[in-house]
């Protein structure tokens, strides 16, 4: 398995290429299921997610390549095996999604339980309930959603769904079902990620009737069939977070090409509170920091709330930040895994349950430890970067799920950091 090697210490200076977003490119390519059409997906990240995700809907009969440039061609028209199995998404949740367009185009799908990172529950049922209120029969079948179209219907039918929390899969499956589906669909309580109205704008583009999207109430008229677009995923507002907290933590001055700070208006003012000094352009985030910052309490929760995705990384923060801060964790139950790694590089933390106080301390010191998730494995490379000394981080195959590349944008701009086979 590939570690990272990192030599901490150095301030991080230049300029830092934002990927696309994977939780936009990910339900986007299985949007492509709904056409028959060829599609053009540009600034698709190069992950372990997306290579994933492609490997699937090949599997099922679509016609795809991703080029070095980050565009994919694809083309569903020839799809005959609307099915996700279990040896090819077990690693990842988003799976889930290739449910609501197999049913909505084909009245069909068998769709794997999905796995993904250990960090909590992540439960189907409001997917599985909200396709049931627009006509489909679900069973749950040795670990496989089983689907099809009740009472011999040809089409799904336009409900109002209300989920009983805000689910951001759910809303995205929602919407891509309900853009074929006859009638109208209105989702309540939907999530306003933003990811969300970039995955309705390519639905537009294709021909979809939505309204709504960026707010808790969306409103969908369904339409017969779709046509294949050409979209670019959106900017990736957690790796550029990520590294707006590599910046704060190391100091330095980094620009964060093609990111969106209209997305990220709760970690930018944390950061600026901690002491950072955070420039928001059209097109870019410019990151400026020296001395110590000083630490912050926050809690996650729903967008436009401050991410969960983004706890691990700015704890990481707080512990070499000045003063206490607590990190109440509301949105998975399992999300404090790198508490533990990142003790053994110095750090002082304790658990109460969902809240974590954090004692910032004035150094950390190198040390191996293991990735847990995804998100944790990007906070212990924050804490390697200022870690006196060398610090290895081991199971970096959870990094390579979310992050294009990771070690080359930091070696770009002054870490000394390095991938081990």
């Amino acid at each position: 398995m590939d570690k990272l090697i990192i030599r901490g210490g150095h301030s991080l200076n230049g300029v830092i290429d934002i990927s696309g977003a994977k939780n936009a490119a990910l339900p986007e390519l299985c949007a492509a299921l709904l056409t028959a059409q060829p599609m053009v997906l540009r600034n698709v990240p190069k992950l372990q997610d997306v290579s994933t995700m492609l490997k699937l809907i090949r599997n099922m009969g679509v016609s795809c390549s991703h080029e070095e440039d980050g565009t994919v061609h694809l083309n569903a028209g020839a799809l005959n095996n609307p099915e996700a199995p279990y040896e090819m998404v077990k690693t990842m949740r988003a799976s889930v999604l290739a449910l609501g367009p197999l049913l909505a185009r084909f009245g069909e799908a068998r769709v794997s339980l999905p796995g993904g990172c250990a960090i909590g529950s992540r439960p189907v049922d409001q997917h599985i309930k909200g396709l049931q209120a627009m006509g489909a029969q679900i069973a749950v079948e040795h670990g496989y959603m089983v689907a099809s179209l009740a009472n011999g219907r040809t089409r799904l039918k336009g409900a109002r769904i209300a989920t009983d929390m805000v689910t951001v899969t759910g809303t995205e499956n929602f919407l891509m079902a309900a853009a074929l589906a006859e009638g109208e669909t209105v989702l309540e309580n939907a999530a306003q990620e933003p990811e969300i109205p970039d995955l309705a704008e390519m639905l537009i583009r294709m021909g979809a009737k939505i309204e709504g999207h960026g707010t808790s109430r969306i409103h969908i008229q369904g339409v017969e069939s779709l046509n294949g677009c050409d979209h670019a995923v959106v900017a990736d507002r957690i790796e550029a977070g990520t590294f707006m907290c590599a910046v704060a933590a190391t100091g330095g001055d980094v620009v964060l090409k093609h990111a969106r700070g209209d997305h990220m208006d709760a970690v930018i003012d944390k950061l600026r509170d901690a002491g950072a000094s955070i420039e928001v352009g059209a097109d870019f985030v410019r990151v400026q920091a020296s001395g110590r910052m000083k630490a912050q309490s926050f809690r996650t929760t729903e967008y436009p709330g401050f991410p969960t995705d983004m706890q691990a990384q700015f704890m990481a923060l707080n512990c070499i930040a000045e003063g206490t801060s607590k990190v109440t964790e509301t949105i998975f139950e399992n999300r404090f895994m790198h508490v533990n790694e990142l003790v053994r590089l110095g750090a002082n933390i304790q658990i109460d349950g969902k809240v974590s106080v954090v004692q910032g301390v004035p150094k950390l010191s190198g040390a191996t430890v293991m990735a847990t998730d995804l998100r944790a494995s990007a906070s212990l490379v924050i804490a390697g970067l200022v870690a006196e000394g060398e610090t290895i981080v081991d199971r970096i195959y959870h990094l390579d799920r979310g992050y294009d590349r990771m070690e080359a944008k930091l070696r770009n701009v002054g870490a000394q950091i390095e991938r081990s086979k």
